[in-house]
């Protein structure tokens, strides 16, 4: 009995011993960052390398077409940031008077063009394009990658190695024009297609080895510019600047390149 009490004494000791102070929570708030597609890789390290300086900010990307984020922009999505792959969908929302500020460009690619890595058209030099039979896949023309492809094509038309009716050959031997530009690599990648006209930050070191690249003369080589602004009325709108600030940081311009893009000073392919 008496090893009853004192078992029941030292329990209601441990019970009603403080108890160390568990720490709160941290709250988590969230950076709405709306992305050109070819951005995923660059702006996931970006976005990791923010959320490391930034403890309790968690940036979450909405990677699409750059002409689909700015309809959702217009259409009331909220946002903090925008990236677009154009100029034109950047002042597309602009006109609106959804961004606070000036965008600036913090980026810019280079074209190439793809074909899968069996290459079942035999596609050895780039006016093989325009060979009939051959199915080509480009962004369509409210894409930026679909733009800078036309523009391509037709600054390729104007060299003295390729036929003045190059652009219209090719574009007769489009089978499918997408969203995006992922949806073009894909369609290459899996042999859905004999070429196709992508950014060369798509062709990552481990989709090399599923599709050959061909590079584009210096001559027609078409430059993407990449411009960024915070949305207006945005909710994080600090943060969303100081996202801007990493972007354009050397930092920022070194993980850029790394994935492929070219700093924003660069002009040359």
């Amino acid at each position: 009995m008496r090893r009853l009490r004192h078992f029941l004494f030292a329990t209601l000791l441990l019970v009603a011993a403080p108890r160390p102070a568990v720490a709160a929570e941290r709250t988590t708030s969230t950076l709405r960052v709306f992305a050109a597609a070819s951005l995923v890789d660059a702006f996931a390290d970006i976005g990791k390398e923010f959320e490391r300086t930034h403890p309790g900010t968690a940036v979450r990307f909405n990677l699409a077409g750059s002409q689909q984020l700015a309809v959702q922009l217009e259409q009331g999505a909220a946002a903090d940031l925008f990236a677009s792959a154009d100029q034109r969908w950047m002042d597309y929302v602009r006109e609106r008077k959804l961004i606070d500020g000036e965008p600036i460009v913090f980026g810019r690619n280079r074209l190439i063009v793809i074909v899968p890595r069996t290459n079942p058209a035999r596609i050895g030099k780039l006016q093989d394009l325009e060979r009939k039979g051959v199915k080509v896949v480009i962004g369509s023309d409210a894409v930026p990658v679909g733009r800078y492809s036309r523009q391509l094509l037709q600054n390729l038309s104007s060299l003295d190695d390729f036929d003045s009716r190059y652009a219209a050959r090719v574009l007769a031997n489009v089978v499918s024009e997408e969203e995006n530009v992922k949806s073009v690599l894909s369609k290459v990648q899996l042999g859905e297609a004999d070429a196709g006209i992508v950014y060369a930050s798509d062709v990552t070191p481990s989709l090399a080895r599923y599709v050959r690249r061909f590079e584009i003369p210096a001559a027609a080589s078409v430059l993407a510019s990449y411009p960024i602004a915070v949305i207006q009325g945005a909710k994080r709108a600090g943060p969303a600047r100081e996202f801007v600030e990493l972007v354009l940081s050397a930092h920022g311009q070194q993980i850029l390149v790394r994935r492929g893009l070219l700093p924003a000073a660069d002009a040359a392919p």
